[in-house]
């Protein structure tokens, strides 16, 4: 597919387009620890511009519509609506931001990044905790240079439910076949404490505020304690020229159907939905 330069394609919406140069401390912090925050990476104003498309967006793409109670732990953890950007054109021109994408190929010293998926993870007043987990578990790409961002659209305090981070977990690879859920939080936390992991959190976020982790790094997140909902979205980049892995799990195949359609073990990866979103 031909990469996609993507401008605000409605004069009121802010343009993301310019590249964010990081200092070489917060580049730095991620590779040591395998996550970092970035302050401001949108402004306030830019949050506000944009977050009722992501709302009403993901409001329209929930699936799962059940009472808080009578869903289980990962239901319980947030409301997680995906490939939105293929929905709505503000939230397009959000998800494919090259500011956002540029801290991401930075961080991973690559020149280029393509998309994976976004996606809103909104957690409800009175939410549960998110199990500890990998995100690259669930990946089919051949590569360690995956990158999450996750962006507050809200003011994200302590008790709202913040990215808690092992750091330097992502040096230990892959720590098994673990969904979310509660055998991932009681494995992964004993893991966490006999390695003697330091754990951390970049609380308070303000909107626009972002952290970035690596693939496998583990995190987690508390219960949100407020009456106000914990609205963050997520965009997954990896390196350009990446190849897509093994398909030898179900979580690994029902990725791959859904994010990369059309690619085989060995194949770049590289399909319809995967445009490159930002080249140094």
């Amino acid at each position: 597919m031909a990469e996609l330069h993507v401008g605000p394609p409605f004069p009121a919406l802010p343009d993301l387009s310019n590249p964010r140069a990081l200092d070489g401390a917060t580049v730095d912090s991620y590779r040591r620890s395998g996550h970092c925050v970035v302050r401001g990476l949108a402004t306030p104003d830019e949050v506000a511009a944009y977050r009722p498309a992501i709302a009403a967006t993901g409001a329209r793409h929930r699936y799962d519509h059940r009472q808080l109670a009578e869903r289980d732990t990962y239901g319980k953890a947030f409301l997680q609506m995906m490939n939105l950007w293929k929905s709505d054109e503000r939230v397009r021109a959000f998800v494919l931001a090259r500011r956002f994408a540029s801290v991401a190929a930075q961080l991973l010293g690559v020149p280029a990044v393509r998309l994976y998926h976004d996606q809103a993870l909104f957690k409800e007043p009175g939410g549960g905790y998110t199990p500890w987990h990998q995100d690259q578990f669930y990946w089919p790409l051949d590569t360690p240079h995956t990158i999450t961002m996750w962006m507050a659209l809200v003011l994200v305090t302590a008790d709202m439910g913040p990215v808690q981070f092992a750091s330097g977990s992502q040096r230990l690879g892959n720590l098994g076949d673990f969904a979310i859920g509660d055998v991932s939080e009681e494995r992964f936390a004993a893991l966490v404490a006999e390695h003697g992991l330091a754990t951390e959190s970049h609380e308070p976020m303000a909107p626009g505020d972002a952290t970035f982790h690596a693939g496998w790094t583990l995190h987690r997140a508390g219960p949100n304690r407020t009456d106000r909902m914990r609205e963050a979205m997520t965009v997954i980049y990896y390196a350009d020229g990446a190849r897509v892995g093994p398909i030898d799990h179900p979580n690994r195949k029902l990725d791959r159907d859904c994010w990369l359609r059309g690619c085989e073990p060995g194949d770049l990866a590289a399909g319809p939905d995967n445009p490159v979103v930002y080249r140094a």
